[in-house]
């Protein structure tokens, strides 16, 4: 809303003065010279200063209520971050150079390469594009990310890696090589398989076999995933070995935090299962002391899809890991109510009436 001289305050009759003088606008009195004022009639130097400064005062831009919302959002998620690195610089300092203990919840940057020095895993995705080996959908899918382990317990890293954090501290940094025994197996030349490719064509749903590409079997409600590393004299060779099986792998570790968190735990779980990391919060999430009851509702965006398994090993993992602080885990869906639509011969005169109301405007605004 753009201002008027009558505005601003003490001005009175001096406003048609000014007018006069071809300064017409608040903008204008406010890049007027103080010499230029005093010469008009009926203004001193001191109203002159005075009526300048109000005209500056005017135009300032104005601050809208939702820019300065805006504002303080943005200062209040400055000063969270700031608590945050005061938090984790506070916890670095207690725990550097301590050893971890088995059960102790931390999180491992990893960089893993094979023995040919192909780098196959980072934890940040600066590391993986610097690599070569960034990915936009693994990004998502938050691939490029710290290791979540709990100290001494299997399911998380490999035997090797399983073995040597073990026996670290915290944010202590370590170069190791896992032998193939330890990291991804021998190379078993039982789990190499020769197809038919008419067979072949049968169990994938009628294409053709590509050197280099995927294959999935499935075999008595088993899953095997496996490469087909080549085609000879009628037959698909598939291999479904681990791709690094037989490999040395070298590792750069460090562990950069310990989780001690109630929620943060959980919330680790959560994504160790495949729930992205945006969408953790959605899931809410209540627990009951009392009975040791852990409450997570499904967001309605998950409703839909097929959490299963999801659901099943994440309780497992909970009930396996933090069973002294949690024994019940319910999954809650809420299903809200939709409206009820019109029935079929109700919608249909419905269209009709709107039709024919189009019609009679379209006439009386032809005549």
């Amino acid at each position: 809303m753009s201002q008027k001289l009558e505005d601003i305050k003490g001005l009175g009759k001096k406003v048609d003065i000014l007018k006069e003088a071809g300064i017409d606008s608040v903008e204008k009195l406010a890049n007027s010279k103080l010499e230029d004022l005093i010469e008009l009639k009926g203004i001193g130097k001191s109203t002159a200063e005075k009526i300048i400064e109000s005209a500056k005062e005017l135009i300032q831009p104005e601050v809208k209520v939702g820019e300065t919302a805006l504002i303080e959002k943005e200062e209040d998620e400055e000063k969270k971050i700031q608590e945050e690195v005061r938090k984790l610089e506070q916890k670095k300092n207690r725990l550097q150079g301590i050893k971890v203990e088995d059960g102790d919840f931390v999180l491992v940057k990893i960089t893993a390469r094979t023995q040919k020095g192909h780098i196959f895993r980072v934890s940040s995705e600066d590391d993986a594009k610097k690599a070569g080996i960034y990915d936009e959908n693994e990004a998502k899918r938050g691939y490029y990310t710290p290791e979540f382990v709990i100290v001494g317990k299997p399911g998380f890293v490999n035997e090797g890696l399983t073995e040597t954090i073990k026996e670290m501290s915290f944010f202590e940094k370590k170069s190791v090589r896992i032998p193939p025994t330890k990291a991804f197996g021998k190379r078993d030349p039982q789990k190499i398989e020769r197809i038919g490719i008419a067979k072949f064509r049968r169990l994938n749903e009628g294409k053709n076999p590509e050197i280099g590409k995927e294959f999935i079997k499935q075999t008595q409600g088993q899953t095997q995933r496996g490469i087909i590393t080549n085609i000879v004299q009628g037959r698909v060779i598939v291999d479904y070995n681990h791709p690094l099986a037989g490999q040395n792998i070298d590792y750069n570790l460090e562990i950069i935090d310990k989780i001690e968190d109630f929620n943060e735990k959980i919330e680790y779980f959560m994504i160790n299962k495949g729930i992205p990391k945006e969408n953790v919060s959605d899931f809410q999430v209540s627990y009951i002391p009392k009975s040791k009851t852990l409450e997570i509702t499904i967001p309605k965006m998950f409703l839909f899809q097929n959490l299963t398994y999801v659901k099943f090993g994440l309780a497992m993992d909970l009930q396996t890991h933090m069973g002294e602080e949690i024994d019940d885990i319910k999954f809650i869906e809420i299903y809200e109510k939709i409206p009820i639509p019109t029935t079929p011969s109700e919608s249909v005169m419905k269209k009709v009436e709107e039709f024919n109301k189009e019609q009679e405007n379209k006439e009386e605004s032809k005549e």
